[in-house]
């Protein structure tokens, strides 16, 4: 979950650089050495699309005064490109059963309007991050980025046989995180008005944020597994999927977190229903067991798990353990 070691951007600059397939590539083998006989589900970059809005986490990606910062960051996509499909190659010449997926952030993007400006800036900015699953689901680049790269002057460097890698090592799976859907507009009275989520976009007024202002939509998860399973005929797994709030501890000592408890039922229900709609769907996993610190804000009061720890934005609190209401419920659904 964002593990560019500190060392390869040190040393190496990080992923712009070539190089750092070759760490990859041994990092995969050896993992998947040791693993051999008690792993069969693996993913070979978390939410790779993110080295687009968080190129420092999501691709340690320091830039240089000057630099082509575009033009880099998807240098750097497609070193993991081929970085993905070779640990895919390694993977099933030792685990021949093994299945390997990506994964990628996923936002379900609505048009503001049905004015057809709208619907297409909609499909534009899905496009942004089905572009990373589209390259090592289908093996190649899709004729929508390559005008996207030349009308912008990003030019890829590709080592001669990049392209037969990605064509022959693709993905057997498509792991995604949902938290949220967008909205698209090209009203610059919306734009200026009203920020979205996490990856940009408007706010939709037909749905609630959290705290943190990203949008709450179940449906959009029914709509987003859809979309992926009719584009890619390819099993998927949601990996993660929750709700960042503040809780309090009650006297007591309990935490009565039901705004969670609501939120992962409506989603789980969705996803039923998108299993009812014929998708194959493989598995799900939730964000997350226990309080951390959360990426996105780097905030300890945005709380995510199961399990609340006793630690606040300072650094205060005892680091104590309290199992929240969502803990029970969870366990029996489950």
């Amino acid at each position: 979950h964002y593990e560019m070691p500190l060392d390869l951007v040190n040393h190496y600059r990080h992923l712009k650089n070539r190089k750092v397939i070759e760490f990859y590539e041994r990092h995969a083998y050896t993992v998947f050495k040791r693993y051999q006989h008690k792993v069969k589900y693996w993913m070979t970059f978390n939410e790779i699309n993110v080295v687009l809005p968080a190129p420092f986490p999501g691709g340690g990606l320091v830039f240089k005064e000057g630099e082509n910062k575009l033009n880099a960051m998807y240098q750097a996509a497609h070193h993991q490109f081929v970085a993905s499909a070779l640990a895919v190659k390694a993977g099933h010449e030792i685990i021949p059963d093994s299945k390997i997926g990506c994964m990628i952030a996923a936002t379900t993007t609505y048009p503001m309007t049905s004015k057809p400006e709208d619907v297409f800036a909609a499909m534009e900015n899905e496009r942004k991050t089905l572009f990373f699953s589209d390259v090592q689901a289908r093996g190649a680049y899709p004729g929508y980025m390559k005008r996207y790269l030349a009308e912008n002057n990003i030019t890829i460097e590709m080592a001669e046989g990049d392209e037969e890698i990605l064509k022959e090592h693709t993905v057997d799976y498509i792991g995604f995180s949902y938290y949220m859907s967008m909205a698209a507009s090209t009203d610059p009275e919306d734009l200026a008005k009203s920020g979205g989520n996490l990856l940009g976009g408007v706010k939709n007024p037909y749905l609630k944020s959290s705290e943190w202002g990203w949008q709450i939509d179940p449906k959009g998860l029914r709509i987003t597994l859809n979309t992926l399973y009719d584009r890619y005929q390819k099993p998927l797994f949601i990996v993660e999927n929750g709700l960042g709030a503040a809780d309090k501890v009650e006297e007591d000592g309990s935490i009565h977190d039901d705004y969670r408890i609501d939120y992962l039922r409506d989603h789980l229900m969705e996803a039923r229903e998108a299993i009812a709609d014929g998708v194959e769907l493989i598995g799900y996993t939730s964000w997350g067991p226990i309080d951390l610190v959360s990426a996105s804000t780097a905030e300890m009061k945005k709380r995510y798990g199961y399990i609340y720890v006793d630690r606040d934005n300072e650094g205060n609190g005892t680091l104590k353990r309290i199992k929240k209401k969502r803990y029970r419920w969870y366990q029996q659904v489950i």
